[in-house]
């Protein structure tokens, strides 16, 4: 009880301190947001007016205890340009883009990483091994960009499997959804593949060396069941921090895969608004991916002790 109120305690004070960087440093970004929104050729009295409705004259603290305030409330401000939408409503729409091309795309990941590192891990420097480290190295080589650009003039232009661009949420079917989301998630899954696929293979490898699975194969336990039920729940701690990780990158770090396929998500989200001085949307996907990545990697550490129940008799 003693560890989990202090666990409980260094994420609020995580939290705060998470909120307080992202209001200082996007109130610090260069340019003046009232020229940003109303252009070069207005008048000195309507930059002030704006400044002044936008509170931008009062002291940074008092801006950040306002905002901040605001943010327990659920509230993360207006858009400052037109048609000055909730930031809210912008967020949220385009954090459920986002959020599932990331899901999908570990998935996928998953899904072809884990029997590849344990067809890997089972013959070390084997024929499998060796082709499956060139096949992951080669993989990991090409930027998302490129392999998004092979996808598309492959899978699209030749073949006319995939929809280029566009975006159909869940809400208007299910199929539809992913169908449209199919390429990008590949995409994203082909950057993860590698990564995955090594870091388990290593600790499989590291694994199946360990006295208790010795021990099982000396009891003539198929090799299948001993990589599936006694080696893979060991190993898996390293593939769930860089899982965590992972999913927490790229809620706001699809910026290319959005781009390229023309996505709504977080990342574009954040780059089309820096760039019109949006302030007030910058603070608040800032905001939210940041508390993603605090809140994924509290729940790494509770999965921890979820798979290895030495970590709960520690804690306890």
């Amino acid at each position: 009880m003693k560890a989990a109120a202090g666990k409980v305690a260094q994420l609020l004070v995580v939290m705060f301190l998470v909120s307080l960087g992202t209001f200082s440093l996007t109130s610090l970004m260069p340019g003046d947001p009232a020229v940003a929104i109303l252009g070069d050729n207005q008048s000195p009295e309507a930059y002030a007016e704006l400044r002044e409705k936008l509170g931008l004259n009062e002291p940074l603290v008092e801006r950040y205890f306002t905002w901040l305030g605001h943010v327990f409330q659920g509230d993360l401000g207006t858009s400052m340009v037109p048609p000055n939408e909730d930031v809210t409503s912008l967020i949220r729409s385009a954090f459920a883009v986002s959020i599932e091309l990331a899901v999908l795309a570990l998935v996928v990941a998953l899904v072809v990483s884990i029997p590849l590192a344990m067809i890997s891990a089972r013959r070390p420097d084997g024929l499998l091994d060796r082709a499956a480290s060139a096949t992951t190295f080669g993989i990991m080589s090409v930027p998302s960009f490129v392999s998004g650009l092979v996808l598309i003039a492959l899978l699209v232009n030749q073949l006319h499997l995939f929809p280029r661009v566009g975006w159909v949420g869940v809400t208007d079917g299910l199929g539809q959804n992913l169908y449209h989301a199919a390429l990008p998630v590949i995409t994203i899954a082909l950057l993860e593949i590698p990564t995955f696929t090594r870091v388990l293979r290593g600790d499989l490898v590291r694994t199946l060396q360990e006295d208790f699975v010795l021990s099982a194969r000396a009891k003539g336990m198929p090799a299948w069941r001993i990589m599936i039920f006694d080696a893979f729940r060991p190993s898996s701690y390293s593939l769930i921090t860089v899982l965590g990780l992972s999913l927490a990158q790229l809620i706001g770090s699809t910026v290319i895969v959005e781009t390229l396929f023309s996505l709504p998500g977080m990342g574009r989200l954040v780059v089309s608004s820096a760039s019109q001085g949006n302030i007030t949307v910058v603070q608040g996907a800032v905001l939210v991916i940041a508390a993603c990545y605090v809140l994924i990697n509290a729940g790494v550490d509770l999965m921890y002790s979820v798979i290895d129940p030495r970590i709960r008799r520690v804690g306890a």
